[in-house]
């Protein structure tokens, strides 16, 4: 998501459709990954507070336009915000975080009703919207800022998402080894106003069109039962 890559050549357009990275799984993929969010083997199942209507967690799935944009569609997200988190850098620009020299990684923070929109709904629909088994990197987009990372921040979201990486693993859910860097959240720095609900302010820029829309619209057919009407 470079501003270089914003003016995207033919080749690299045709390229990005192409990837099957980026969430455009297949409909095999589609339900070994559903299979193992509801297998038995696993508790999956988060016991909420009658009085929590309020939760939120950090996740970073390679450019964040792209997460941003599919997480803000599903019922039970009440925010999405783009940021950074990771590195040792204290209030990171992105065209520092660009450089890739301050190990922060471009991260969304979804804030959720988890009286709607459980936490294991939030990782199942992570595992969807990108391709957790490139190693610092989403279709055309490299770097360490655009690795693939739950940030947690209590030890029930951290064993949570040890067990599904395991058992996705485990069953071959993808034809690669998942690399999702798992990681406690220590701070997180919201990005410069321009980046927030970018996708939806600027649907006819190049990116926007040839990347981040058909992830869009792929994330739309699978959650077609959970989308905002």
């Amino acid at each position: 998501m470079k501003v270089n890559k914003l003016i995207l050549s033919i080749f690299v357009l045709l390229q990005s459709i192409g990837l099957q990275s980026c969430g455009q799984s297949n409909n095999t993929q589609e339900k070994k990954l559903l299979a193992i969010k509801e297998t038995k083997n696993i508790d999956m199942q988060t016991e909420t507070n009658v009085n929590d209507t309020t939760a939120s967690i950090v996740l970073g799935g390679g450019c964040f336009w792209c997460v941003e944009a599919q997480y803000l569609m599903l019922d039970g997200v009440q925010k999405v915000e783009s940021g950074y988190a990771g590195g040792n850098t204290e209030n990171p620009t992105y065209k520092e975080v660009c450089t890739g020299l301050t190990n922060h990684a471009e991260v969304v923070k979804i804030t959720y009703n988890p009286r709607k929109l459980s936490f294991d709904d939030i990782l199942y629909a992570f595992w969807q919207s990108h391709d957790p088994t490139t190693l610092n990197r989403q279709g055309n987009d490299e770097g360490t800022q655009y690795r693939s990372v739950v940030f947690y921040s209590t030890e029930e979201e951290k064993q949570k998402t040890e067990a599904y990486i395991k058992k996705l693993n485990e069953e071959k859910a993808f034809d690669n080894l998942v690399v999702t860097q798992l990681a406690p959240l220590t701070k997180f720095y919201i990005a410069e106003d321009y980046h927030q609900n970018y996708y939806n302010n600027n649907k006819t820029q190049g990116y926007c069109m040839f990347v981040v829309g058909p992830k869009v619209e792929k994330f739309k057919k699978i959650f077609k039962d959970k989308l905002k009407h």
